[in-house]
């Protein structure tokens, strides 16, 4: 059985509940009316409840904390072979729920939120604006510092500002809202998701889908329990360049594939030291830890840079990691976890300025053999045949260079050219990339049209591709924090006889931000 406890930060003693009953998930399953608060009335508004559920201690975030925790759990062999055919197998059988009001008419208007709007937020909000008729109705943010420019940019696109909130609560109580697009920070990919599914919204999630592998299970049980649409931000699965690039190597011409490399080489400026300090002005510091450790406001730790701490990010390696992972999984049409991880790399040159590598090597072997390599370095570095970022694929019969500009093939002892194809030739040829003018807003437009059709199918990264990718960086922190090769089992979603590995399969949540263990 699942325990949860209540846990001081600071000595980490673990201290059951009165009478050994289970602690109660504050934001869990609001948005299911047979679920709502103890003690909150039916009628009370999502952000009614969110007001009476218990405040959170320790909000000077000097003192002792209290936090939500829960044991990794195995995942039983039935249970995950259930759980995955829910969402790629059942629900492609019949249509998915409608998002709250039916939007099935393309004359209709789909109305969408942005969580984080800040960098990739940013572009976000430049893609929906785009689309016809989608509208940006809302745009959410801890810091409000940047709702002026974010407010501007869509009105100045569509004529209608977005109203602003600071707490994703407030926005998924909105009946009129049919869409969150959540670009917040890794650690909050998962609760997000969670709750707009309860709340019977789709979901568009930045890459990585989750935070963590247990994470990014939870999201697929509630995007199969709420029958939601639930893309992923992998979005050079819509590049028609990578289309054509995976259509060729699954029509078999470069023979059996056996090993992927994936460099991703780009260089980072050193983010330096800085002093702990009181929050600015306008930045809602407690949301934008939600289920993070409570610790001080700290600059270094905070925009973008939140990347390079464990609490908060996954390193380059779940940054743009996934997106190499999810193209080499996507060529290899493996939808199960490598078998066994190793990784290894450090904190080179800058030591004490952050948590995760700055260079780092992962490999993954599969069950059958068949590797993938990810390689990321944030110095300064050469190039992997020309290319700084891409994919070099090798088979029997030659290898493929993917770049993001074009790929080529090269056959036989001496490397004799094959068939090549250059980003510029295959848009010229596709009527989607026509349409827009540019590759940027395929994938949300995707999103779009599945939200529309209630096709799961018909998505491009849904959330157990997402998933799937995901937990590849995951792993190869989890190697790498751990010094060790793992052997990883795919059914139970545990690594094998490496309890510590296993820790790192989830996380310790601040209460009230707590992922549930059952959605």
């Amino acid at each position: 059985m699942l325990l949860w406890s209540t846990t001081e930060h600071e000595n980490d003693q673990r201290i059951p509940l009165s009478g050994g009953a289970r602690a109660v998930r504050p934001w869990g399953g609001l948005w299911n009316r047979e679920r709502t608060h103890p003690g909150a009335p039916r009628s009370l508004s999502l952000r009614d409840r969110c007001r009476s559920a218990p405040p959170l201690q320790g909000g000077d975030f000097h003192g002792r904390h209290r936090e939500m925790t829960r044991s990794a759990q195995p995942i039983q062999r039935r249970n995950f072979i259930r759980d995955s055919a829910a969402v790629t197998g059942l629900l492609a059988g019949r249509p998915l729920g409608k998002a709250g009001h039916a939007r099935s008419s393309p004359n209709e208007t789909i109305t969408v939120a942005v969580m984080g709007i800040r960098n990739q937020g940013a572009v976000h909000l430049k893609n929906y604006v785009k689309l016809p008729n989608v509208r940006v109705a809302a745009i959410c943010d801890i810091d409000e510092r940047l709702f002026s420019k974010a407010v501007a940019q869509v009105e100045e696109a569509t004529g209608n500002p977005p109203r602003t909130e600071t707490d994703i609560r407030r926005v998924l109580d909105d009946r009129n809202i049919d869409a969150i697009s959540i670009a917040a920070p890794n650690h909050w990919h998962a609760l997000a998701t969670i709750w707009a599914c309860q709340a019977g919204k789709d979901v568009y999630v930045e890459k990585p889908a989750s935070y963590s592998i247990v994470e990014g299970r939870r999201m697929i049980e509630a995007a199969a329990k709420y029958r939601r649409i639930v893309q992923v931000g992998t979005h050079q699965r819509s590049r028609p360049l990578m289309l054509s690039a995976v259509d060729y190597l699954h029509s078999g011409k470069l023979g059996k594939i056996y090993m992927i490399r994936c460099p991703f080489f780009r260089f980072r400026e050193d983010i330096g030291l800085k002093p702990d300090s009181p929050a600015p002005s306008g930045v809602h510091y407690d949301l934008w830890l939600g289920p993070a450790a409570d610790r001080p406001f700290n600059a270094g730790r905070f925009h973008y840079n939140w990347h390079w701490f464990w609490d908060t990010g996954n390193g380059e390696t779940g940054n743009n990691g996934v997106h190499m992972t999810d193209l080499a999984r996507h060529i290899l049409k493996k939808m199960e976890h490598p078998r066994r991880i190793v990784s290894l790399g450090g904190l080179d040159v800058r030591p004490g300025t952050q948590e995760t590598p700055n260079t780092q090597f992962s490999l993954m072997e599969y069950a059958d053999g068949t590797r993938v390599q990810l390689e990321v370095r944030g110095l300064y570095s050469n190039s992997e045949d020309g290319m700084t970022m891409g994919w070099l694929v090798y088979g029997s019969e030659g290898w493929m260079r993917i770049g993001f500009e074009g790929w080529a093939t090269f056959f036989g002892r001496k490397n004799r050219p094959g068939e090549s194809c250059q980003e510029a030739e295959v848009n010229a040829r596709s009527e989607e990339y026509q349409s827009f003018g540019s590759d940027e807003p395929l994938h949300y437009a995707n999103f779009i049209a599945c939200m529309r059709s209630r096709r799961f199918e018909d998505l491009r990264t849904n959330i157990t591709e997402g998933h799937l990718s995901a937990a590849m960086c995951h792993l190869g922190n989890i190697a790498y924090r751990t010094g060790r090769t793992l052997t990883f089992d795919s059914a139970t979603e545990r690594c094998v006889g490496d309890e510590q590995a296993n820790q790192f399969l989830t996380r310790r949540y601040r209460f009230p931000f707590v992922v549930p263990e059952k959605v």
